[in-house]
């Protein structure tokens, strides 16, 4: 059963947040790193109006909970989370969507 992973930003409009990278630089890697291990699908969106604090969010759909798992505990995942640091200083968290 696929799962899905929300990798969420938060701060507010002073937080520096590279946009056009996240979405042109850092998705196509994070595909790259993670299409072998399961990985379905990876792209983003920035919260209109009042995001509560959230600056960006994440979706990253996995074929599976193991396939989830080995892309996390991969070789690559190391690279995926320095590039990180290229689109912004705050520390991204994690959660899981339970599917329906």
């Amino acid at each position: 059963m696929m799962i899905t992973m929300l990798v969420t930003y938060r701060g507010d409009e002073q937080t520096p947040f590279d946009r056009d990278y996240w979405i042109n630089v850092h998705f196509p890697l994070v595909r790259e790193s993670w299409g072998p291990y399961g990985l379905i699908s990876a792209g983003g969106f920035f919260p209109d109006g009042d995001g509560a604090g959230l600056i960006a969010v994440g979706i990253v759909t996995f074929r599976d909970e193991a396939a989830m798992g080995a892309a996390l505990n991969s070789p690559e995942t190391t690279r995926v989370m320095a590039d990180v640091d290229t689109v912004t200083a705050v520390k991204p968290q994690r959660g899981i969507v339970t599917p329906l």
